[in-house]
Formats: structure tokens, sequence, C-alpha cells
């Protein structure tokens, strides 16, 4: 789960980490009360949306010559313009796509003399199984184009779970951002606040970009990206409040409340899996065959009958999709169930596009005794090969 700018800063701030002071606003109206909250005589006014790249982004209501979705501004006065400029339209930023996202709220923060850029950003390194930070001297720009050009820039170092964070770490960031003094002192401060609020909420990851040093000698976070890990959510009611509905996809909302792990993709075909890896291969090999996929779909090894009828409801809802393939290999999950959860949602919502169904392994025969009776039109498939040619053949000849 993601969160905005503002709510990380205030998660962090919680957490004793330096952050600029701001205020969140949801109308134009609040624009001037919110600014003389701050010290000034710089503002910064940032859109809020679950995407980076916000500052070389573009409206799309606006002129091409229309500055961005991260704004100064030097009094009040231009903070207000630049409210009503950017409250309300759509920013299409290079994590966007081409549809951007609709701002709904802004985030009016104090602004900062800015001597130096860094970059910090901690994960869970899988290959460890351990917390590791990413730091680097390149910080206010896209980190995947420093790996790529000058990756000997970035320094990666992962932390000890049985010791936590310690003292040496804290010298090895300094060291890497080449800082020396009070400002290596405030790293080592930094680096615990942070490391402590990522294990305390169960974040997935942290990533502050940039990390600041302001000519007065701070060091300040003046952005942050969080990532809660999904499955921790149900131990930080404070953390699943802060999630805003309106920056996800309505689909993907809903198959969160039957714990279906659904994405939205760009194609046509709909896809019913069960499996991560076979699902990935299913989206493999619709592509293969010159269509795309519609989503990825994951009905896990103990679905109901009612879960797998939600699935196909949802991927029935995407006006995009012009075929569906449920590809079953039953192990855990049963043939018949998914049999009859097709059915019914079917039943339910009609089909009107067309189902390819492929079925192997516990009860399948049931299962393809099941569909056979239903009096549906559905395409039997023998093996997944067999199933992604008939689904791409049938949406062509549709």
């Amino acid at each position: 789960m993601n969160i905005h700018e503002y709510q990380a800063k205030a998660l962090l701030k919680s957490y004793g980490a330096p952050v600029a002071d701001g205020v969140a606003i949801f109308t134009a109206a609040e624009a001037e009360a919110a600014a003389k909250q701050l010290p000034g005589p710089l503002y910064v006014v940032k859109s809020q949306i679950h995407a980076g790249g916000r500052g070389k982004g573009k409206f799309k209501e606006l002129s091409p010559e229309a500055k961005g979705g991260v704004r100064l501004a030097k009094s009040i006065d231009e903070v207000v313009a630049n409210v009503k400029d950017m409250l309300g339209n759509t920013l299409v930023t290079a994590q966007t796509g081409d549809a951007g996202k609709q701002v709904n709220r802004l985030y009016i923060e104090d602004g900062a003399d800015i001597d130096r850029e860094l970059y910090l950003s901690i994960l869970v390194d899988r290959s460890v199984g351990r917390i590791a930070f990413v730091v680097s001297t390149e910080g206010g720009m896209d980190i995947e184009a420093v790996a790529h050009d000058t990756p000997e820039k970035i320094k990666t170092f992962s932390v000890d779970p049985a010791t936590g964070i310690m003292p040496h770490h804290g010298r090895t960031v300094a060291q890497a951002l080449g800082l020396t003094g009070d400002l290596a002192k405030q790293a080592e401060k930094v680096l615990a606040q942070i490391y402590n609020a990522f294990v305390a909420k169960d974040m997935a990851m942290l990533e502050i970009n940039p990390l600041i040093v302001t000519t007065q000698g701070q060091i300040k976070c003046l952005d942050a990206k969080v990532n809660f890990d999904s499955n921790s959510l149900y131990r930080h009611p404070d953390v699943v409040a802060l999630r805003d509905e309106t920056e996800e996809d309505p689909k993907e909302i809903e198959a969160s409340k039957y714990d279906l792990a659904y994405i939205a993709l760009d194609g046509t075909i709909g896809c019913m899996v069960n499996g991560a890896g076979l699902a990935m291969a299913t989206l493999d090999i619709i592509q293969l065959y010159g269509e795309s996929p519609a989503n990825f779909l994951d009905v896990g090894g103990g679905a109901s009958e009612e879960k797998v009828t939600a699935a196909f409801k949802i991927i029935t809802a995407d006006p995009k999709v012009k075929g569906i393939l449920v590809n079953i290999f039953g192990g855990i999950m049963k043939c018949d169930v998914i049999a009859r959860g097709v059915i019914a949602a079917v039943k339910a919502v009609g089909l009107k596009v067309p189902l390819v169904v492929r079925l192997e392994g516990t009860n399948v025969e049931e299962g393809k005794q099941i569909i056979r009776e239903s009096g549906l039109n559905v395409i039997p498939a023998d093996d997944l090969d067999d199933a992604a040619q008939k689904i791409v053949a049938a949406v062509k000849k549709a």
C-alpha cells in the first residue's frame, strides 16, 4: 500500500526525522490560511499523487509552457495562484502514463535553501533476507538513471536483524555521502530514526529523494515515498486509515476485498489463473501468440466458489476485455470449485466475449463435466499452449 508524500513525512516526523513544516489542502479556499501557517518567504506547492516525476510533469488542462506539478512560490499570493492552477487538474508524469492522474490534494511546504542533494532509501533485500540501505551522492535525480549511467555512485549495505541499526552504519552512510563533522553525526541520527520507522510500521520501501543538506548545515528529508507490506496492514489500523482509494484502480480495490492478487494491464484478454508462476507463464504465452493480457489475476490455492465468481466479475467489468482465458492447474485448488464459480459468474453478469477454459489436476473430470452440462458457449482447451492459441484466435475472429 502506498501513501502520499505529506502522510509519509508526518509519519517520519513522529519518529524524530527532520522534515520541513507543511500543510496539506484539499480545496483552493484553504490555500491562503495554509501558507500563513508557514514562516516563508519561500514556499513549495506540491501535487499529491501516487507517482514520481511530478516536478517535470505537465497538466493536461494547461498550456505546454505551464509549470509542472511541483512549484516554487515567493509570496502567499503566488501560492494561491498556483493552487488554483493545479488543484483538480490532471497531471501527466513519466510514471502515470498518458492518462495522468487528477490532483485532488496539494501539500504546501516551507521552502529550503539547498546546498547538496543526496539519495537515501531503505528496502528489503530478498537475496539476503535483510533490510538494506541504498545511498548515493546523486540525489534529486531518477535513481534508475544513476544506476544505469554511473552505478559506481550508488552504495548498498544491509543491516543484521540480530543487532539492528548500529553507529557504524551511520558512519558508513556518512562516508558514502561525503559527510563529515556535524553533518556525519546528523546523518547517523537520521539513519536510526528512519530505520526505526521502517521496522515499526512494516514498510516494504522508504525512499528519500532528495535528502538535502541546507546552506545552514542541516540535513532534511525533502521528499518521502513510502510503500507498506500489505500482508502486515492488519497490525497497523493507523496506516490503513491513510489509504487514498482515489489513487487506486477500482477493480484492484474490489479484488483486495476478496484477497485476490489482481493487477490491471493494458491488453484485451482477461486471465484467471491459480498460482503466480502459472499466471506469469499465461501472460507470456498470450503475448507470444500476438495478443496482450488485460490483467494479472491469481485466485490462489484455497479459493471458494464466491471468490472465483468475484474474480470473474472483476475481469468482465473491464471494458477493454475482448476474451477471457481461465487456466487452472488444480492442486490445492479443485477444478470443480473453479467450474462452479465461473458458471455462477457467467449466469450473473452474462457472457459477451469468448471464453476459453483449461482445467487440469484435482477433480478435473468433475470440473469439465460441470462446464459441459452448463449449456454455456465455453471453448475447452487441452493444455496452456492450446488454450492461448484458441483465445487469441477467438478474439481475432470476433
